[in-house]
This record gives structure tokens, sequence and C-alpha cells, in this order.
């Protein structure tokens, strides 16, 4: 699916999200901490967004994702400032404790076991070291009828129509709807038990959060 719309993702994510992806992303790297010269892991990378966010903070870093076709616009887009390589999030072909950060977005409610994920992301990094989590939410009141309506109604509409595939894009709104968000996530990472500390940021109202983990 991911492969199918790889050549068109980045044009589809902002027209659909108003540009606001980028002001989510940068808050992640915020919220990271993120210091020049820090080796950091972006996971589920796509189109690398997150992980040029993290080369503008002066960050040494790798990007990797499953579909190897989502990587060839991020290659373009960072020409030789990020490595990518594939690579699957439940199994990296890194050492333990080898960054200082490992991140990702929008990835993670797409891996077949969220827990070892979360796992494999805190094995790679060092003890003290952050482990970021970008994902959606559900909002609620007023503002979440309205998210709700347009996930279900106009990004499939608009989605289908800039990449030629309506079903991934009921697919992501569907699978964002029902993956555990604030609280219900801070369990998961809890279940995972790889961090001594973890916390949930909400943003826009709750329609996405930024979960730091501290790597015991």
């Amino acid at each position: 699916m991911f492969a199918s719309i790889a050549s068109r993702y980045d044009a589809a994510n902002e027209v659909l999200s108003l540009g606001v992806h980028k002001v989510w992303r940068r808050e992640a790297v915020r919220l990271s901490r993120a210091a020049p010269g820090d080796r950091v892991l972006d996971c589920a990378t796509g189109t690398g967004d997150l992980a040029l966010q993290f080369h503008n903070a002066r960050s040494k870093v790798i990007g990797t994702d499953f579909c190897g076709e989502m990587l060839g616009p991020a290659r373009r887009k960072s020409r030789g400032a990020v490595e990518f390589a594939v690579a699957d999030a439940l199994q990296l072909p890194f050492a333990d404790a080898t960054f200082d950060i490992a991140s990702i977005a929008f990835g993670i409610r797409n891996v077949d076991d969220p827990v070892r994920c979360l796992r494999e992301m805190a094995r790679v990094v060092k003890p003290g070291g952050r482990v970021v989590v970008l994902e959606f939410g559900q909002p609620r009141g007023a503002f979440g009828a309205l998210f709700r309506a347009y996930s279900r109604g106009v990004m499939p509409l608009v989605g289908g129509f800039l990449t030629g595939n309506r079903a991934a894009y009921e697919y992501l709104p569907r699978t964002a709807a029902r993956f555990p968000a604030g609280e219900k996530f801070l369990e998961l990472m809890g279940e995972a038990d790889c961090f001594a500390s973890a916390a949930a940021h909400p943003l826009t109202f709750g329609t996405a959060f930024v979960y730091l983990g501290i790597r015991k």
C-alpha cells in the first residue's frame, strides 16, 4: 500500500494536513532535546520528513523504513545529508545502545506489535537516551467531531484523487482512530518496561501526541 502512494505521498500529506504536520515534527524534535552531534535513528521514516528535522538540529541521522519505495523521495530530498536504509522496526540491524535518540512518526500504529517496537527502539538507545513517538490521537468535543468527519469523508476523497489509491486513505484514518492514544499509549510504554519515565504531549487539541520515553 505504501509503495503504491510513495511518489505522491508528500503532496497528499501537505494538502491533507494543511502543512500542520511540519509543525508537529518540529515540536517532536524540540521535545526530544536533540543536540548537535547526537546520533538519531528515525524508524518508519517514510519520505524522511522527521529525519530531516533532526538533521536541521545538527544531529547525525539514519532513517529506516520497511518499504524501500518510500525511501526514494527521502533520499532525493535529503541530498545525502541523511543516511537511509531498508529495515524492519521490529528487528533493527543495530547494536544495543548505539543511538542517543530513536524516533518514529505516524508509523507505530502500522507495526504488528507496538510494544515490541518500543522495546526494539529502546534497545538501540543508550541508557538515559530518548525514544520519541509522534502519532495521531483522538480529539474530543466539537473539534473532535469535525476532525472525525474530515478524516472519514475528506481524506479518502482528496487522498485518493492525489495518489490514485483511495483505499490507502481509508486505511490511514481508520487505524489512527483505533490506535491507543494519550494515557492508553503510555500504558503500552509501561508494558514495554524499558523507560525510567514516559510523558504524553498533546498537539492541536489532541489531534496528535508526542510521546517521550527516557531509556532506563
